[in-house]
């Protein structure tokens, strides 16, 4: 055990003694640039990765039809890998996530969205907890004035 650390050590102070020899270039000389091929697959991996990003961003913002409860990006099902499938390639058309979110709107309705908009009938229900708060924190602070009210009032006889 003591010389499998002794060399995994040995080779780790290596190629850091190395490294700064091979990034040294001799005066006069070009740095190292990559081909442009390189660079292309390097980009291009890069905005798989993005597209991967946001093709997961977006499915976990909808729901699957089949599980109901659980978002297109957690479901196992065929639907929801199939409808991940339709996200990916229609972001890769160009679509925007809004786009890409209309058309499953209009597929499944506003329903298939896990978090509704805040606008029209949703408004309302988006508001209506905190003014049944309101109304319902008035009512009870009216009816202790009254009840306090009271109880001084018969203290008073």
């Amino acid at each position: 055990m003591q010389t499998r650390t002794a060399a995994m050590l040995a080779l780790l102070l290596g190629v850091v003694a190395v490294r700064p020899a091979v990034a040294a270039t001799p005066s006069g000389a070009a740095p190292f640039t990559p081909a442009p091929r390189a660079a292309a697959a390097v980009q291009q991996t890069a905005s798989e990765a993005e597209l991967n990003a946001l093709t997961s961003e977006l499915a976990a913002e909808l729901r699957c039809p089949v599980c109901r409860g659980l978002s297109i990006e957690d479901s196992p099902t065929d639907l929801a890998v199939e409808m991940k499938a339709v996200i990916r390639e229609r972001l890769e058309q160009g679509e925007s996530p809004d786009e890409v979110k209309a058309y499953f709107v209009g597929r499944y309705g506003e329903w298939v969205l896990l978090k509704p908009t805040r606008s029209g009938f949703n408004a309302m229900l988006w508001t209506l907890p905190f003014a049944l708060l309101v109304v319902a924190g008035g009512g009870l602070g009216l009816a202790f004035r009254r009840w306090t009210a009271e109880a001084a009032a018969g203290d008073g006889e």
